[in-house]
């Protein structure tokens, strides 16, 4: 049975510009047990490059794969060709490996109950040795035309999209979410999708994703994945990732801090060396007054900070931005002489040290 924390894929050249080895690194950042990458759109496949005859998805497969990390095949169905379909899922499933299945069936599929049948028939028949998923809206209550029955009493589990679009009680979302499908004739187990998106003006909190993740874990639930890592990563700020990365769903390690993170604990330390360790021995540090080099002249000003310019000062990041050499920070900072309300820092970054840094900020009384 799945388990954890895990992530939807669209359109892999959207996520980091389809590059494996970000998107294998971000995974395994998160703790992600999974990744559920689109496969077929009807009786087509996807993220398949057809000028390039290159398929996407094996490369990026065997990336996450090698880190532990499940490869599950999404697919959105249409129902008009329910044999072509299932025949396009089950070549997509055995040519890509992929770890699990999930059959998207949403609006197009209102009414085609017969199609669905055939689909499910023809699907288990062939594939017997992964587990099948149903991906479809929150409430049936609200969408008896679609052929629900059909579909859950041939999967092994049910993935309810659980968007709270335009409100506030993700919590209270699943929970009935999951009271009506207990209510259903058939009833696998569930695994809800929660959002992570930004659609038509509206965006989750940063607490009601946090209470998502919470409420599955509170329901004992075997886990949850998010809606969608394009969008996730393209449109929301970074602390919203951030925000999933951190939730631990097991007692494992917890995830390394980033570097604009760890650069904001040093600084709350008070303690010159702590900040000088982050930084590599030849490193340049610039404000609009001057520029000094080396990790020495690097600790003498931070000493300077701590003891004169915001002595006991308590440090606040605002956000921050950038991947791999580069991090742009916005942080906030409150000492018994004055505040800073708009401290700005970028960083170029080697090995993971800082070796550019350029600080600009504004002391208010």
């Amino acid at each position: 049975m799945l388990t954890g924390k895990g992530m939807f894929i669209w359109k892999i050249q959207n996520c980091h510009n389809g590059s494996v080895s970000e998107i294998t690194r971000k995974a395994v950042a998160a703790n992600y047990s999974h990744v559920l990458i689109k496969i077929a759109n009807g009786i087509y496949s996807y993220n398949y490059d057809w000028e390039k005859k290159i398929d996407l998805i094996p490369p990026l497969s065997a990336a996450l794969k090698s880190e532990g990390i499940q490869v599950w095949g999404w697919h959105y169905l249409f129902g008009d060709q329910p044999g072509q379909e299932a025949q396009k899922a089950i070549s997509r499933i055995r040519e890509l490996g992929v770890d699990g299945y999930v059959l998207d069936a949403e609006g197009h599929y209102k009414g085609k109950f017969a199609s669905a049948t055939t689909f499910m028939n023809q699907l288990t028949a062939s594939i017997t040795d992964i587990p099948i998923a149903l991906s479809s809206y929150r409430y049936p209550s609200y969408h008896p035309q679609l052929p629900w029955n059909e579909f859950l009493k041939k999967v092994d589990m049910n993935m309810p999209q659980v968007y709270w679009m335009f409100a506030n009680n993700p919590g209270a979302q699943l929970k009935k979410s999951i009271t009506e499908f207990q209510n259903m004739k058939y009833t696998p187990p569930i695994f809800p999708t929660g959002a992570a998106f930004t659609e038509f003006g509206w965006t989750p909190t940063l607490s009601e994703v946090s209470e998502f993740m919470r409420k599955v874990k509170d329901l004992k639930l075997p886990g949850f994945n998010f809606w969608e890592w394009g969008n996730l990563h393209n449109y929301l700020p970074a602390q919203y990732f951030r925000t999933i990365r951190d939730f631990q769903w097991d007692s494992g390690p917890t995830p390394p801090k980033d570097i604009a993170e760890l650069f904001i604990d040093a600084l709350n330390s008070h303690d010159p060396d702590k900040v000088k360790a982050l930084y590599r021995a030849d490193a340049v540090h610039i404000t609009n007054e001057r520029t000094v080099q080396g990790q020495e002249a690097v600790k003498s000003w931070f000493n300077t900070v701590f003891s004169e310019i915001l002595p006991e000062g308590t440090f606040t990041l605002a956000g921050f931005s950038g991947e791999g050499s580069t991090r742009q920070i916005s942080w906030t900072a409150s000492s018994s002489i004055g505040n800073v309300q708009n401290g700005s820092d970028t960083l170029g970054l080697i090995d993971g040290k800082i070796a550019y840094h350029f600080s600009e900020f504004t002391i208010t009384k």
